[in-house]
């Protein structure tokens, strides 16, 4: 009997302590992310404050004090604000004299957090390692909040309109980049990167890991094959010895090596592997966050940066960030044409996928394991539910995650074509810097690699020709024509009206599509200079040339699918020479067939 009493004691006890920790969690204060730069403030200089969470309730509620523990206060002006989740508030304010300073963030006046800060009368100088640099924090979920934080501002402002020439241009941007010389030297003007779609979200983890003295790491990868996938190989990270050199060129000596040792094949790794740069998450809002990567089956990579939500007056945007072998940085929105996912007959696992944490552990520096992410409370989100998984599934899934709400089908139509629009007219950038190259190069040919390798070269064949973007154009000009057709199949997936039959649904949409293709238009730089105007009525009318249009060696003309016998054509002074139309001839059945080459 004593026994039996002992175990409904302990069993009392176990129930309180469990009913305890549940109201306390319904309780708890919600949780910030604080961060204050340039990372050592200094008298009579300005100074920026970011506060982050991610409970939207929150987030409409903070308020900020920032006064010297003598009393005086100092006036905070909130710059900019986005996000969510997570929700992010830029302030800026500025120091006047050297002190000890209180820093409180309130919620309906009760304080959330306080810290002292402390300004010292002379900034003092950076730690010297021979390391890349010296990590001081592991990441956590605190500092992948502020790294989502981050990438969403650097481009809150921008749409899908907006391109740099390169990487530098996009940091070196002061009222854009909360971490623009957060180290003090001075480090952002003298940078230059140029990353390709697959270093660029190295590129931007690792700058973000070198401002905040995080733990920053890559591999060398194999290509793989339909076979294989790529494997890891060698893992270089910032605790490497970096020889002699300032801040700035240390961290660009890293980024070379990154270039060196990042490819294609390195966010195609299988999804369990355990020693893969990235990990594979779930299709949920709450997973796919800014900084997350998308790497496609066919080699392209972008990175989350920014969710527009659905409202009742628009829908919803994903956009992402990209980089192209000439250099340019750009935004693409989540759809068809940008987003290629296919998981059969293809080299790796695609997907979306997150950095795999870099912690320090007994002294040295190591990559978290799959089941160590998953068991993390900061974690908690790996997940193989993208393996095997069904295109159109996919697609669904995401359309769902971006609009909640069904959309009617004629704003569902017009954002399809808004989307091809935009895609154009990076069309129109990428060929007119082929273009550019030819001229300052007159009576060069750029050689044109054999079979697969058309799609994965280097040099100028990289930089200026298109095969890749071409064949996400072609799959996106099918996601318009088919449209009408998938509505009339599937209404229950769209807000149609009742009474409506799927014939009609269908030609409704078809005399909208005419309508929308005849209404935009884009012009191109034609051999002379002229401006040629298309609208994507007659893009749609030149699909088939575009199977052929991806060459730098052919004029501008022919890249836009030009008739040979019209005005237009008349103007080409340049074409590929035969043995390699003969080659693109070979290539073109994978054109035809929407499918990418196995490489």
């Amino acid at each position: 009997m004593k026994r039996i009493g002992q175990f409904f004691w302990l069993t009392g006890c176990l129930l309180w302590l469990i009913s305890g920790q549940l109201i306390g969690a319904g309780v708890a204060e919600p949780k910030l992310s604080v961060l204050i730069s340039p990372a050592r403030l200094s008298p009579d200089s300005g100074f920026r404050l970011l506060v982050v969470t991610e409970e939207e309730s929150v987030a409409g509620r903070i308020e900020v004090k920032f006064r010297r523990e003598e009393g005086e206060k100092l006036k905070l002006e909130l710059r900019k604000k986005g996000g969510g989740p997570p929700f992010w508030f830029w302030w800026e304010g500025q120091i006047r004299q050297p002190g000890q300073y209180r820093l409180e963030i309130l919620q309906g006046g009760k304080t959330l957090e306080s810290r002292v800060v402390l300004v010292e009368a002379e900034r003092p100088a950076l730690v010297r390692t021979n390391f890349f640099w010296k990590s001081e924090e592991d990441w956590d979920r605190n500092q992948e909040n502020l790294f989502s934080a981050w990438l969403d501002a650097l481009f809150h402002e921008a749409s899908e309109k907006d391109s740099w020439p390169d990487l530098n241009s996009v940091l070196n941007r002061p009222g854009h980049n909360f971490l623009h010389d957060h180290l003090g030297q001075n480090e952002d003007g003298l940078l230059k990167l140029r990353p390709d779609c697959a270093d660029n979200p190295f590129f931007l983890r690792a700058y973000f890991s070198w401002k905040m003295r995080l733990p920053f790491g890559f591999h060398e990868c194999s290509r793989g094959s339909l076979v294989t996938p790529p494997n890891p190989g060698r893992w270089f990270h910032n605790e490497l010895p970096a020889g002699e050199g300032t801040e700035t060129e240390k961290f660009g000596r890293l980024m070379r090596m990154v270039m060196n040792a990042v490819h294609s094949g390195t966010g195609r790794m299988a999804l369990d592997q355990e020693n893969s740069d990235y990990y594979p998450l779930p299709l949920s809002r709450e997973a796919l966050r800014p900084g997350t990567v998308y790497a496609d089956p066919y080699g392209h990579t972008l990175v989350i940066v920014r969710w527009e939500p659905q409202t009742d007056s628009r829908p919803g945007v994903l956009l992402a960030v990209d980089a192209q072998p000439d250099g340019t940085v750009g935004l693409k929105r989540f759809w068809k044409g940008n987003f290629l996912f296919a998981t059969s007959e293809v080299v790796g696992e695609p997907g979306f996928k997150a950095f795999r944490p870099v912690v320090r552990s007994q002294g040295r520096l190591r990559l978290l394991s799959n089941r160590e992410i998953q068991e993390s409370p900061d974690y908690g989100n790996y997940s193989l539910q993208q393996r095997n998984l069904e295109p159109e599934l996919f697609y669904d899934r995401m359309e769902r995650l971006i609009n909640p709400r069904p959309l009617d089908p004629e704003t569902a139509l017009r954002e399809l074509f808004q989307a091809l629009y935009e895609q154009l007219l990076v069309r129109v950038e990428s060929v007119e810097n082929g273009e550019k190259y030819m001229r300052a190069h007159p009576g060069q040919v750029i050689p044109m690699p054999s079979g697969a390798g058309v799609f994965l070269a280097s040099g100028p064949w990289e930089d200026f020709s298109t095969p890749n973007r071409d064949l996400r154009l072609l799959i996106a000009m099918d996601t318009i024509e088919e449209f009408p057709d998938k509505v009339a199949a599937h209404p229950e997936m769209y807000r149609t009206k009742n009474s409506e039959k799927p014939g009609e649904i269908r030609v409704r949409l078809q005399k909208l599509s005419a309508e929308l293709a005849s209404s935009l238009y884009i012009s191109y730089p034609r051999s002379d200079g002229r401006l040629q105007v298309l609208t994507l009525e007659e893009i749609l009318r030149r699909k088939e040339a575009f199977e052929m249009g991806y060459n730098p060696n052919d004029c501008p003309e022919i890249r836009w699918g030009a008739r040979p016998d019209s005005e237009e054509m008349s103007t080409c002074r340049r074409r590929a020479p035969a043995g390699q139309r003969e080659k693109m001839e070979r290539l073109r059945v994978w054109f035809k067939k929407r499918l990418h080459p196995p490489t």
